[in-house]
C-alpha cells in the first residue's frame, strides 16, 4: 500500500532528536540539547497582541495569502534589497518547508545540493522525484560550494535546468556564504536558478548582510518566514518571494496550495502584518548580540587540536569535526556522545556529508532566551559571567563535550 519511495524516508532528525532528547529528560536523564534548532526568544509582544486581536478572523483568506500582508512583505524586502519585488509575485505558506515541498513537485530539472544543507532539502527532492546532484564543499570556503565546483557540475549536461539550493547563515554550519558575486555570474552561461534560504538571514552577526538575490535577483526564489528572528516557529509562517519574471513559478505553487494547505491560519497573517510593518531593530539586534557572544563562548572553548571548528557568523549553529575517534560513521560518533556526556548532537551524514566523516552539528540554544533578554539590554557586552548565570546548561554542556574530545 505504500510506494517504494516513501518506504525508504526516515523522519526529519531535527525533530526526531527533540523528540527523543524530550523522551529522555522525561526518564530523569539530563540532556543538554545542542541537537535540535529553534530560535530561545519569545515572539515579541507587539506581534503577540495583535495576534490576541485577530483570533477572531476565522474566514479563509486567499490561497497566495492575505493581500495587506504581502504588500507589507513586499515593501519591507525592496527596501532591504534595493530591488522591486510585488506582492503579486509573494505567497504566503504554512512554514517555508511546506513551499519548498511544493517548489520540487513543480520544478523540472536538477537539484543542486551542496553538503551540508538542511536535513528536509534532500527528501522533498526525492518525493519529488527530482534527481539531486551533491557538491561535498570545505570548510577553509565556509562550507559552502566554488563557482567552479557548480560549474563541473552543470557541464555534464548544460541542455538542462538546475535549481541550487544556498542557505545562508547555514544550517548547520553557521557560516555565510562570501563567493556570492562569482557565483552569480554562472547564470549568463547556464540554465541556473537559485533557491535562496534565507530563514536565518535577520541573526547574521555582520552587518550588510547579502545573499545570491543581491546579485541574482532574476534567477533567484527566496524563501524566509518569521520562525528564526521572531521565535515563532511554532506559529508556522513562511513566504517565497519572487521576481516578476518567475510568476509562472508562482502561478503554479498557487495551484498546489489551493490543492493542498488551501491557505494559511487567518489570525496568523493578519499578526504578521505587525512584524514587517513595525519597528524590531532593538529586538532583532538583541537576539544577534545575545546569540553571537554564546556561539564565540561555545567555540573558543570547544576548538582545539581535537576539534575543528569555524567561528560562527550567523544563526546558532556550529559544525564541528572530532579528530582521532574511532568511529564507522557520523551516527556512532553522536550517539556515545549522548550516551557518554547527555549532549544532544545530529550527524554529519543527516546533512549531505559521508557518513566516515565525524562531522556533527551543535546548536547552542538550550536556555531560556525571555530570561536572558529581559536581564540585558539590546546593545550591552555579554561576558562570560552573564552567559554562566543565564545560560548555565551551555556552559556545562561545552565543557562535557570538551572533556570529552580530549579523551
Amino acid at each position: 500500500m505504500i510506494k517504494d519511495i516513501i518506504k525508504n524516508l526516515k523522519p526529519s532528525s531535527t525533530l526526531l532528536i527533540n523528540e527523543k532528547s524530550n523522551k529522555l529528560e522525561r526518564e530523569g536523564k539530563k540532556i543538554f540539547k545542542f541537537g535540535f534548532g529553534q530560535s530561545p526568544f519569545k515572539v515579541p509582544q507587539d506581534i503577540v497582541n495583535e495576534l490576541k486581536g485577530n483570533a477572531h478572523q476565522n474566514k479563509y483568506l486567499p490561497m497566495q495569502g492575505l493581500e495587506d500582508l504581502r504588500v507589507s512583505i513586499a515593501d519591507y524586502i525592496s527596501k532591504k534589497k534595493d530591488y522591486k519585488y510585488s506582492s503579486s509575485n509573494i505567497i504566503i505558506g504554512p512554514g517555508s518547508k511546506e513551499l519548498m515541498f511544493l517548489l520540487q513537485i513543480l520544478f523540472v530539472g536538477e537539484i543542486i545540493l551542496p553538503a551540508p544543507s538542511w536535513v528536509s532539502y534532500a527528501p522533498q527532492a526525492i518525493i519529488g522525484r527530482n534527481k539531486i546532484k551533491w557538491i561535498q564543499t570545505k570548510s577553509e570556503n565556509n562550507w559552502f560550494p566554488t563557482a567552479k565546483e557548480i560549474e563541473d557540475v552543470i557541464k555534464k549536461d548544460k541542455q538542462k535546468k538546475y535549481l541550487i539550493f544556498l542557505n545562508s547563515p547555514n544550517n548547520p554550519s553557521g557560516q555565510v556564504c562570501t563567493n556570492l558575486s562569482e557565483i552569480s555570474k554562472l547564470t549568463n552561461k547556464y540554465n541556473l536558478y537559485f533557491l535562496s534560504d534565507e530563514i536565518y538571514s535577520e541573526l547574521t552577526f555582520e552587518n550588510n548582510y547579502q545573499s545570491i538575490s543581491n546579485y541574482s535577483p532574476e534567477n533567484t526564489i527566496i524563501s524566509t518566514g518569521l520562525s528564526k528572528w521572531c521565535g515563532a516557529g511554532g506559529w508556522r509562517l513562511g513566504y517565497f518571494i519572487l521576481p516578476k519574471n518567475l510568476s509562472e513559478i508562482t502561478n503554479q505553487l498557487k495551484v498546489l496550495a489551493s490543492e493542498t494547505f488551501s491557505s494559511v491560519s487567518s489570525p496568523i497573517q493578519y499578526a504578521a502584518i505587525a512584524a514587517h510593518k513595525n519597528d524590531h531593530t532593538n529586538y532583532i539586534n538583541h537576539s544577534k548580540n545575545i546569540l553571537k557572544s554564546v556561539g564565540k563562548y561555545v567555540y573558543e572553548n570547544l576548538k582545539s587540536n581535537n576539534v575543528l571548528i569555524n567561528k560562527p557568523q550567523g544563526g546558532f549553529y556550529l559544525l564541528p569535526e572530532f579528530i582521532n575517534k574511532k568511529f564507522s560513521t557520523s551516527t556512532e560518533l553522536c550517539n556515545n556522545i549522548l550516551k557518554e556526556t547527555g549532549v544532544a548532537l545530529l550527524p554529519g551524514s543527516d546533512f549531505g556529508f559521508s557518513e566516515t566523516k565525524m562531522l556533527a552539528r551543535l546548536s547552542y540554544t538550550d536556555f531560556d532566551g525571555e530570561n536572558f533578554m529581559n536581564s540585558t539590554v539590546h546593545n550591552e557586552e555579554i561576558n562570560f559571567e552573564k552567559i554562566k548565570k543565564y545560560a548555565p546548561k551551555i556552559i556545562e554542556g561545552t565543557n562535557r563535550l570538551k572533556d570529552w574530545s580530549n579523551n
